[in-house]
């Protein structure tokens, strides 16, 4: 018969994933720092692009989508519009709020990444495995998935 873990053993577990998750957080950011310079971009830069690569977004709507504040997403359009890499057009839904979109320079900019970008996954593959690399991004998503359930203003709190 197993026991179930005590309160002290899920404090440990919480822990370890918070200080894992902040470590590879600063992994992945210092990678795609090194991916994204070649292409004249940050990688800031390159995560408010790619947010917008697939359709315009609202800058609140990217903010979301990476977990990050508006005035942040806000200072990067800003900053990519003035050097000809996003522009903000009009939003049917919302007057007020301006759609973000690469312009063709923005997009060549995040295609000269590509490169650099496939021979990482190549090389991250070969190191995990196929199933490990899909079993890792599988777990990111359903804690990142738990953590956006409990911080639902519906959620109750125990």
């Amino acid at each position: 018969m197993r026991e179930e873990p005590s309160l002290r053993d899920r404090q440990d577990l919480l822990s370890r994933t918070a200080l894992g998750v902040f470590r590879l957080n600063g992994q992945f950011l210092s990678v795609s720092e090194e991916l994204a310079r070649p292409a004249g971009l940050t990688a800031a830069w390159w995560q408010v692009l790619g947010a917008v690569l697939k359709e315009p977004l609202p800058v609140a709507g990217i903010a979301r989508s990476m977990g990050i504040t508006r005035q942040s997403v806000q200072r990067i359009a800003d900053l990519l519009a003035a050097k000809g890499l996003a522009e903000y057009i009009p939003n049917p839904a919302h007057r007020r709020a301006k759609l973000l979109r690469p312009t063709d320079a923005g997009r060549a900019a995040v295609a000269r990444i590509g490169p650099g970008h496939a021979s990482l996954a190549t090389r991250l593959a070969a190191e995990l495995g196929d199933t490990a690399f899909k079993e890792t991004v599988q777990a990111l998503e359903r804690l990142t998935k738990a953590l956006d359930t409990l911080q639902s203003p519906n959620t109750p709190v125990p």
